[in-house]
């Protein structure tokens, strides 16, 4: 597909408006595409986001429940986490797997990479899926209350189409698995 190699964007000054081990928050002075001065706010994100869905032989997956404090609500997704900026994604994404739910596994195969709200951050997301499961014990951190369920992974796809399960990372990934499934690709 053919697309402008030229940004319409042009920052005239930055200045940041908020930084924490996490996030940093940058407000820019603009010209938009229409030529008109303006702001916009800019989120970076000092992770990348992992999302890890685990699928044994017997087609089975694991839900990690939590409260998610932006949105006040439990939420059931798959094991996530993040991976700071210069590791290697999937070392973190083996560690967030054993944390929550104490699974290692000896396959790990990239389904999907994403960028979770472009329109405001650079948040990347990096998808995983991990095959020839082993049960350890998890180590959880100690912000996370966390209740592990395995789960069919049919019943999962029906959560995703039914709108139990919102999280992104989790729809997505639910939704590639389902496909290589119909497509005889795993």
């Amino acid at each position: 597909m053919f697309h402008p190699e030229e940004n319409p964007w042009k920052i005239t000054s930055s200045k940041n408006v908020y930084d924490n081990p996490w996030i940093n928050v940058t407000e820019h002075q603009v010209i938009n595409p229409s030529g008109n001065p303006g702001i916009y706010g800019q989120v970076h994100f000092k992770n990348t986001a992992i999302g890890i869905i685990p699928l044994d032989d017997e087609l089975n997956t694991y839900l990690v429940g939590q409260s998610r404090f932006p949105l006040n609500q439990y939420s059931w997704e798959i094991p996530e986490g993040g991976g700071p900026e210069g590791t290697d994604p999937l070392e973190s994404a083996k560690r967030e797997l054993l944390e929550e739910t104490g699974l290692k596994a000896s396959q790990w195969t990239e389904i999907q990479r994403m960028h979770l709200s472009n329109s405001v951050s650079d948040e990347l997301s990096i998808i995983y899926l991990a095959r020839g499961l082993s049960q350890f014990e998890a180590e959880p951190e100690d912000t996370e209350q966390l209740i592990v369920h395995k789960v069919p992974f049919a019943d999962v796809y029906r959560m995703v189409c039914d709108g139990q399960i919102t999280d992104s990372v989790t729809v997505a990934a639910v939704l590639k698995v389902q496909l290589l499934l119909l497509e005889n690709r795993l």
